[in-house]
């Protein structure tokens, strides 16, 4: 039998439970990366994720309420009393509504059932070595759905050192970079790029499943900047793997089979007739065979 070893705390002290590693005779290489609870600005990012931007409520109760709070008003309800995101248990896929929490200008108190990111981890999760993926995450403790697991946190970086990143990594590397678009009217995308390789967090280490047991939903707390946050799209059990779809589950023309971004007019001049695919090995009855790519990052 393998002998396994559980450090005490991955996040040092960053997260409010800890945060522990299971190590398999000290065989698996751990990576040397920088812990941070949430992002920080990297090259290329036109807005400070830790700068405090946007307007707070004059609230004085423990928790805010609909019809006398500002942000409530503005942004709608997010989270039921218990901290869970609302209208996600009944079998959606996506989350499309923007979520903005009670912020630090906000005169509500830490308790307001508005304020559930910017509290970091509240479930113990333990990062282990996985057969045939690397690295992954599992939950120690039940979760119910809806509860919020845990951000995809690292360097918020501008789309042109993240297609740089990109075209540098090779087919050994392993694939990091979440691009989130989000959609407002008139056509405008807002793209927010997160790397977590030399910064970040725990969630770098969970993996891309084509079924999910979580889901990715930008959040808005100081900063116009979103912290990508990950909730529980079904109930989980204990020592269950967690996983999401770094598609964001959505079918889109950006993220396309290798063969499609090889043929594309002046891929070669861009770099991209070497990008390789990565099978993917979630093992889902619905699994697409390979790991999304999404291309929005290297080109406009």
């Amino acid at each position: 039998m393998n002998k396994r070893t559980c450090d005490e705390d991955l996040s040092r002290g960053h997260e409010s439970v800890p945060i522990t590693i299971e190590r398999n005779d000290g065989k698996n290489v751990y990576p040397n990366f920088q812990y941070t609870p949430e992002n920080i600005k990297g090259p290329g990012c036109d807005n400070d994720p830790s700068e405090v931007t946007l307007p707070g409520c004059s609230c004085r109760s423990l928790s805010c309420q609909r019809e006398s709070c500002l942000c409530l008003q503005s942004y709608g309800e997010t989270y039921d009393r218990e901290g869970r995101l609302l209208n996600q248990c009944d079998g959606a896929t996506g989350y499309s509504r923007p979520v903005f929490e009670c912020n630090v200008l906000c005169e509500c108190s830490e308790a307001c059932q508005n304020r559930v990111v910017q509290k970091g981890v509240n479930v113990p999760l333990c990062v282990f070595w996985t057969e045939a993926r690397g690295w992954g995450v599992k939950v120690l403790e039940p979760v119910l759905c809806g509860t919020f697991v845990c951000e995809y946190a690292g360097e918020a970086i501008g789309f042109e050192e993240a297609r740089r990143r990109q075209l540098s990594q090779t087919a050994q590397d392993m694939n990091y970079i979440i691009a989130v678009g989000e959609y407002a009217g008139e056509g405008q995308v807002s793209q927010t790029f997160v790397d977590p390789v030399a910064v970040g967090n725990v969630g770098r280490f969970i993996n891309h499943s084509c079924q999910p047991n979580l889901i990715m939903v930008p959040v808005r707390v100081h900063s116009v900047v979103p912290r990508l946050a990950l909730f529980a799209r079904r109930d989980i059990l204990a020592n269950e793997e967690l996983s999401f779809d770094y598609s964001g589950g959505h079918s889109s023309s950006e993220v396309e089979r290798l063969n499609s971004v090889q043929s594309m007019p002046g891929a070669k001049s861009l770099g991209m007739e070497s990008l390789q695919r990565k099978p993917c090995l979630c093992g889902a009855q619905n699994c697409a065979g390979f790991l999304p790519l999404d291309i929005s990052v290297l080109h406009h």
